[in-house]
């Protein structure tokens, strides 16, 4: 029999539920910022991983030697890339600090000015295409000069974040069995060989994922530097560099970086006639980066998201746009993850479910 009193617990057990997953998602999201580090640390782990062991297996490294060479040799790969970047944007900040920004502004309006004519003598509604035939006047140029200053503001808490996950992912490089020791214990007995077995499956394929990726994106970053190179492009390794890291966004990526190369082109031609000069280099580039995305659609992630992770490309196709659908962009950047790891733990934990058979038939 039901009574007040049951139902008074009952809802007080409900309220008290809500409270805690209350407390629980805003205590995690007070210490987003660590969860990323560690995140960051367990890909940067998975990458070392194989590194480590090279350097254990072939040349005879002790553990801790191996584990210290590994991080240095990620310190002076993110050194580098500082190293690239810093000289390039501090300059660029004291020049732009000192630049009259009401100068760029009538490069950029003359720009405009260029493209209407050339668009109406090609008997294209110039005013449908742009919306406005004064776009410059909602733009604040004077924001230039202080976003550069403010990048220059972000590298010390960037090196904070940086010095953070190094000394993390030493420590899972370090004491990857320790940790492993503790998690089973945490676990009952009876799921221990699963969830080893799952373990060292997700490990081993996400490192070949990471490291495939990190390989891809390095061969479009050689790539779209040729093509920018080519045509004289001032500062080609800035710009390939992060057209390169754009990649990492499935599908959407490219597009997104065939546009920035595309604009920071016209950008860099300010001043010069736009049909003659502007149009003809924006357009050769372009051409460029879309032979370099056929070259890597069609070579370089068939490998990495078929390959690596054992997965037809279809499926993997599917689950990017779904997880585009439901989450943005951010989960397109970890649905081939995410995916990995579920369809590993479905393979151990539910290995007589058909659609998990059929799915992980090749894991």
């Amino acid at each position: 029999m039901i009574t007040s009193k049951t139902i008074s617990n009952g809802i007080l057990r409900a309220l008290l539920t809500i409270v805690v997953i209350g407390l629980t998602l805003f205590f995690l999201y007070q210490i987003s910022t660590v969860l990323t580090y560690l995140v960051v640390s367990l890909i940067l782990t998975m990458i070392g991983k194989p590194i480590l062991s090279f350097f254990k297996k072939r040349l005879k490294f002790s553990h801790i030697f191996a584990t210290i060479t590994t991080v240095t040799i990620f310190v002076l790969i993110i050194m580098g890339f500082i190293l690239m970047f810093v000289p390039l944007v501090s300059s660029q900040g004291q020049n732009l600090s000192l630049l009259n920004t009401a100068e760029i502004e009538k490069n950029i309006t003359e720009l405009v000015n260029q493209i209407k004519v050339f668009l109406d003598s090609h008997n294209i509604d110039s005013s449908k295409v742009l919306k406005e035939a004064n776009i410059t006047s909602k733009i604040n140029f004077t924001f230039i000069p202080d976003f550069l200053n403010s990048i220059l503001g972000t590298i010390s808490s960037f090196g904070v974040g940086l010095g953070s996950v190094l000394f993390i992912t030493f420590f899972f490089l370090k004491d990857r069995v320790l940790f492993l020791r503790g998690a089973k214990k945490l676990i009952p007995d009876n799921y221990e060989e699963q969830f080893l077995n799952s373990f060292e499956k997700i490990n081993d394929l996400l490192s070949r994922y990471f490291i495939g990726l990190l390989l891809q994106l390095f061969i479009v970053f050689l790539l779209y530097l040729i093509v920018l190179i080519i045509f004289g492009i001032p500062n080609a390794l800035i710009i390939a560099f992060l057209c390169a890291v754009l990649n990492i966004i499935p599908y959407i990526g490219p597009l997104i970086a065939s546009v920035l190369a595309a604009l920071l082109t016209m950008l860099s031609y300010l001043g010069s006639d736009f049909q003659t000069e502007i149009l003809p280099v924006t357009i050769y580039v372009l051409i460029g980066f879309w032979i370099v995305q056929i070259i890597d659609n069609n070579v370089s992630q068939p490998v990495i998201f078929s390959k690596s992770v054992s997965s037809h490309p279809l499926e993997i196709f599917l689950i990017i746009l779904i997880a585009g659908f439901l989450s943005g962009i951010l989960g397109m950047i970890i649905a081939v993850p995410l995916y990995t790891i579920l369809k590993v733990i479905g393979k151990e934990f539910l290995p007589e479910n058909k659609i998990i058979q059929l799915l992980t038939k090749d894991i």
